[in-house]
């Protein structure tokens, strides 16, 4: 279905580049999605998902692939477009919904002046990151209980996911990042990031194509020598010397071996016994230190 060039698109995508290479990219990005979806079990059944919409060129990404998903009968649920106006200076309040009403798109728009609070409470030279993101997410657990849904779903994609776990693993000590699908605190709502095979260099190209109108996070993005930007350009530095090395340390997030790691709360290695059948501790050729 999704090859059929002549079948009728959703109104988030008219307008698109009839280039063969847009086409390409953006059949990419709607396997993908679906790939993800599929692969972590997203979909209830008649479930309704609030779908958070920041007017970044990744949530504009997320909410157009969703909803050409859904249009064409392979996403069996109803989506609720949310955005959160949190308040900071300058931000231009009627573009979302002009182009949520000129799209034809369910939405809700919430006001919430988290931005006096995060600027209040953080101190001089700390990041907002932590407290904006949690006031963020606590009031979008509120919304989707208020509509209704069962899941809140974020426009995070595979390269997000791979700074989280080098954050993680730099700064915070775990091997952890940000999972595809996972169950909030309370039990009653999932998080989904249907975007999590998908490279951030493909929402980019994607949403300034489509000529969405993109809107900055002045917050976090006035702030400099974030340890997550420095990650990125650690990344994006392997990445130009070595082309693909993203996507394979990403597939390595999705290839975990407990019985080669080092926590003992995973694998049971002072179980270990001898002469006990442990061919699958050695199926897959491991990278050992050699000096």
């Amino acid at each position: 279905m999704l090859d059929d060039e002549d079948a009728p698109i959703h109104p988030l995508f008219a307008g698109a580049p009839s280039s063969t290479e847009f086409k390409k990219l953006r059949k990419r990005i709607v396997r993908e999605t679906r790939e993800a979806i599929e692969t972590y079990g997203m979909v209830e059944r008649g479930a309704r998902w609030l779908v958070c919409l920041s007017g970044g060129k990744d949530s504009y990404t997320l909410l157009a692939v969703l909803h050409e998903l859904k249009w064409r009968g392979l996403l069996p649920v109803d989506l609720l477009a949310c955005n959160l106006d949190q308040g900071q200076p300058g931000f231009p309040a009627t573009v979302l919904p002009e182009f949520l009403a000129r799209m034809g798109v369910p939405h809700r728009i919430e006001y919430q002046d988290t931005y006096s609070i995060v600027k209040e409470k953080v101190p001089a030279g700390r990041t907002y990151c932590a407290l904006c993101s949690r006031l963020r997410r606590g009031n979008l657990y509120r919304i989707a209980r208020e509509e209704g849904c069962s899941a809140v779903v974020l426009g995070h994609h595979r390269d997000d996911i791979l700074e989280t776990f080098f954050m993680n693993l730099f700064h915070g000590g775990r091997l952890a990042t940000m999972p595809p699908k996972l169950l909030n605190e309370d039990g009653d709502l999932f998080v989904c990031r249907p975007l999590a095979f998908v490279a951030e260099r493909d929402c980019d190209r994607f949403a300034r194509a489509m000529n969405y109108p993109i809107i900055p996070c002045d917050l976090c993005g006035s702030q400099e020598g974030l340890q997550r930007m420095q990650v990125k350009q650690m990344l994006d530095g392997w990445e130009q010397r070595t082309p693909g090395r993203r996507q394979v340390m990403f597939r390595a997030l999705m290839n975990a071996r407990p019985s080669h790691l080092c926590d003992p709360s995973i694998f049971d290695f002072a179980g270990l016994m001898r002469g006990e059948s442990a061919h699958f501790t050695e199926q897959v050729p491991v990278i050992r230190h050699t000096d």
